[in-house]
């Protein structure tokens, strides 16, 4: 078992205006991120399941079609391959969950 101070993890802007510090296990990764207002991520998919958490601000999220916006303590399940989009309303700080891990996020 590991003990980890998010605030001592190294940081990278992964999209504009989006910084993250991850965590990960061997089978997950964990995305602490760090959201401007107004950033966007554009529609994509990957071959992970994802589960997004809202810990602060509002953000709009789009998932297979379907958008919401979410607030502090909305979570959405984001299955392997779903096309998906978002945008920050406001500064946002949101944790993002992913398996199998993220190999392109290690840093």
């Amino acid at each position: 078992m590991s003990f980890i101070e998010l605030e001592k993890l190294a940081t990278k802007e992964i999209f504009p205006g989006f910084t993250g510090r991850t965590i990960h296990t061997g089978t997950m990764s964990f995305v602490y991120w760090d959201v401007e207002a107004g950033a966007k991520v554009p529609e994509h998919a990957h071959l992970h399941e994802q589960v997004a958490n809202v810990l602060k601000g509002s953000f709009e999220l789009t998932v297979g079609g379907e958008t919401r916006l979410m607030q502090p303590g909305s979570v959405a399940v984001i299955p392997p391959y779903v096309l998906h989009s978002g945008r920050a309303i406001t500064a946002c700080e949101l944790l993002d969950v992913f398996t199998p891990e993220r190999e392109e996020y290690k840093f």
